[in-house]
C-alpha cells in the first residue's frame, strides 16, 4: 500500500517543480527584457551625451580661437610681405601666411587677418558679404503673373523691358536697338509694385536678386558703394539674374549742398550705384527693377534714360481693376451668393491691399458668427471697417496726394 501512494506523491512534486521552473524563467526573460531595453535606453543617451560633447568642445575651441579682421588687399611687396586695408580704413603693411599661394593674392581680394599680429591668415576673395550672398533668392516665390489682378498693361510693360532681353537677346540685336537695362516701379503703398517683382522672380529662369534700399545705406565710408559693387559683381558671375531694388528712394534722394556726413555717405553709395548701372562694364544679361513709392525726391541722374528706361506708374486700381482683385482674392473663399459688382463702387479709392484686407475681413466676420460661407453682408460690413480705417489714417493713399 505503501509502495502504491508514494508514485502519486512523488508525481505531484516533480510537477509542481516544473511549474515554478517555468515562472522563474518567465520571470527572468521579463527581467532580461527590461534590462536589454534599458541598455538600449542608456547607449542612446551615451550617444546624445557625446554628440553633445563633440559639438561643446567645437564652440570652446571656436571660443578660444583668435578673432579675425576682415581687410582688402592693396598691394603685394613680396611672396610674404602685403599692403592691406582693414575694415575700419586703416592701412597696415603685414605678414602672409606661408600655406597660401601666392599667385592667388592679388589686389583687391578680401582677406581675413589674425587680430593680434594682423598677418593674412585666409584668403576671401570667393566669398560675397553675407548681406550681398544672402540677397540671393534660393527658391522661387509662389507668386504667378495670375496672381496679380488688375495689372494687364503693367505686366506687359515688365514684360518686354526685362523677360525679354534674357529670354530673346536676338530680337533687339535683329531690330538694332538696346535692349533697357531697367525698370523702375513707382506708386502708392499697397498697390502691387513688390508683388509684380515677385512674379517675374516665378516666371523667369533667371537668378533673382533682392535687396532694400535701407540696407545699401552703412555707417562707415565706402561700405555702401562696396555693397553697391559686390551687388552687381554677384548678379554678372550669376547672370543671367535681375536685381530687385525695394524702397530705392533711400539711398536714391536728390543731392543737396548742404548735407551731413551721413548725407554724403548715402550720396556716395548713390554715385556707385549710377556709376554701375551706366558704367564702362555692359549690364547685357543683368536686369534691374527698382521700386518706391517716393518719386518726387528721386535723383534727376538716377531718372534719365539709360539707367531706368522705363518708368511704371502703378497706381491706384479703377472699377475694372478692383473687381478683379476682388475676384481673385474671393476665388480661393467659401462666399455664398456674393455679388463682386455690387460693392465695387463702395471701395472707390482702395489700394490692392486694402482689397485683400477687405476679403479678409469678410472672411473673419463669417468665422465670428460660426458661419463657413463668406455672405454679401459680410462683404460690405467689411468694406466699412476698411474705409473707416482710411477715414482714421487721413487718406494717406488717396490718388491726389503725393505717395506716401
Amino acid at each position: 500500500m505503501s509502495e502504491v501512494d508514494a508514485s502519486p506523491r512523488g508525481d505531484v512534486t516533480k510537477s509542481d517543480e516544473l511549474v515554478e521552473m517555468e515562472r522563474n524563467i518567465r520571470r527572468l526573460q521579463e527581467q532580461a527584457k527590461d534590462l536589454n531595453q534599458a541598455r538600449h535606453a542608456l547607449e542612446g543617451e551615451v550617444r546624445s551625451l557625446r554628440k553633445k560633447a563633440t559639438r561643446l568642445e567645437d564652440e570652446i575651441a571656436h571660443l578660444k580661437s583668435p578673432p579675425m579682421i576682415i581687410g582688402t588687399l592693396q598691394d603685394m611687396l613680396g611672396p610674404r610681405t602685403a599692403i592691406v586695408k582693414s575694415s575700419n580704413g586703416t592701412v597696415f603693411q603685414v605678414a602672409v601666411n606661408e600655406r597660401l599661394s601666392a599667385d592667388k593674392l592679388r589686389p583687391g581680394a578680401r582677406v581675413a587677418m589674425n587680430q593680434d599680429s594682423l598677418a593674412i591668415i585666409e584668403l576671401l576673395h570667393d566669398a560675397w558679404d553675407p548681406m550681398v550672398s544672402g540677397a540671393e533668392m534660393i527658391e522661387a516665390p509662389d507668386i504667378s503673373y495670375s496672381d496679380v489682378a488688375g495689372l494687364e498693361e503693367e505686366i506687359t510693360l515688365v514684360k518686354e523691358a526685362v523677360e525679354l532681353p534674357l529670354k530673346n537677346p536676338g530680337l533687339f540685336s535683329k531690330v538694332g536697338v538696346t535692349p533697357p537695362k531697367g525698370v523702375l516701379l513707382v506708386g502708392p503703398p499697397g498697390c502691387g509694385k513688390t508683388l509684380l517683382a515677385k512674379a517675374v522672380a516665378n516666371s523667369t529662369e533667371a537668378t533673382f536678386i533682392r535687396m532694400v534700399g535701407s540696407e545699401l545705406a552703412q555707417k562707415y565710408i565706402g561700405e555702401g558703394g562696396r555693397l553697391v559693387r559686390e551687388l552687381f559683381a554677384l548678379a554678372k558671375e550669376k547672370s543671367p539674374s535681375i536685381i530687385f531694388l525695394d524702397e530705392i528712394d533711400a539711398i536714391g534722394a536728390k543731392r543737396l549742398d548742404g548735407s551731413t556726413s551721413g548725407d554724403r555717405e548715402v550720396q556716395r553709395t548713390l554715385m556707385q550705384l549710377l556709376a554701375e548701372l551706366d558704367g564702362f562694364d555692359q549690364l547685357d544679361d543683368v536686369k534691374i527693377i527698382a521700386a518706391t513709392n517716393r518719386p518726387d525726391i528721386l535723383d534727376d541722374a538716377l531718372l534719365r534714360p539709360g539707367r531706368f528706361d522705363r518708368v511704371i506708374e502703378i497706381g491706384l486700381p479703377k472699377d475694372e481693376g478692383r473687381k478683379a482683385i476682388l475676384d481673385l482674392h474671393l476665388s480661393s473663399m467659401t462666399t455664398r451668393r456674393v455679388d463682386v459688382g455690387a460693392i465695387v463702387g463702395s471701395t472707390k479709392g482702395f489700394s490692392g491691399a486694402e482689397l485683400a484686407a477687405t476679403c479678409v475681413e469678410a472672411g473673419m466676420i463669417a468665422i465670428r458668427d460660426k458661419r463657413t460661407q463668406v455672405r454679401q453682408s459680410d462683404l460690405k460690413e467689411a468694406v466699412a471697417k476698411i474705409a473707416e480705417k482710411r477715414a482714421h489714417a487721413g487718406n494717406r493713399n488717396d490718388p491726389t496726394r503725393l505717395y506716401a
